[in-house]
């Protein structure tokens, strides 16, 4: 068992964050972007939505009011 106990996230300061980030940056691979065609609407079927989730959204204002 490890004697290291990793610091709580309020004793981290932002400089070792960044620091932390950078040293991972080089593992991260960014995938290849490919350009996806847009479905036809009457290829999109099967899609249902609980009657409670659609009242949620309906009374959500629009962006902006």
């Amino acid at each position: 068992m490890s004697k290291h106990i990793a610091p709580r996230e309020s004793e981290m300061s932002l400089a070792e964050l960044r620091g932390d980030c950078a040293r991972m940056a080089p593992h991260w691979v960014v995938p290849t972007k490919t350009a996806t065609a847009p479905v036809t609407p009457s290829l999109i079927h099967g899609v249902t939505v609980p009657p409670a989730s659609a009242r949620l959204i309906d009374a959500m204002s629009e962006y902006g009011d």
